[in-house]
């Protein structure tokens, strides 16, 4: 969820008009929704399919489950995320990219780009399980 001291101080989210004393800044605001530690990763994950916890655990090995459960609720009370819960036993729990979080995959593609030419430059060959 969207820190309410960045929507307070210095976004538009909680407006409904824009604020002539504001700063409106799309680099600041695209950050705040997607600058979790694991926020882009998971996004990128659920990029044309769905996936159980279980499997975004897999996806995203270093996430504690702690702070896989909290990015996964921040990224859906910022709308990009959907979660669709079972009824049945044991409890069933999908994610997917809402329409707003499929819109983020230009910017999701282009920071894959620009981390492959970052790495290769350095001498290091991509070896995660991820692509374009």
């Amino acid at each position: 969820m969207t820190d309410p001291r960045f929507l307070q101080e210095n976004c538009c989210q909680n407006r409904k008009k824009p604020d002539s004393n504001m700063i409106y800044c799309p680099v600041e605001a695209t950050l705040n929704l997607i600058g979790g530690k694991y926020k882009a990763l998971i996004l990128w994950n659920l990029v044309g399919r769905t996936l159980r916890f279980s499997q975004l655990r897999k996806e995203v090995p270093r996430a504690t489950p702690k702070m896989l459960t909290q990015q996964l609720r921040e990224l859906e009370a910022d709308g990009l995320i959907q979660r669709e819960v079972f009824a049945v036993v044991p409890p069933r729990v999908e994610y997917s990219l809402t329409a707003f979080g499929k819109s983020i995959q230009p910017v999701l593609r282009a920071m894959y780009a620009w981390g492959s030419d970052y790495l290769q430059e350095r001498g290091f060959e991509v070896n995660c399980t991820m692509a374009l």
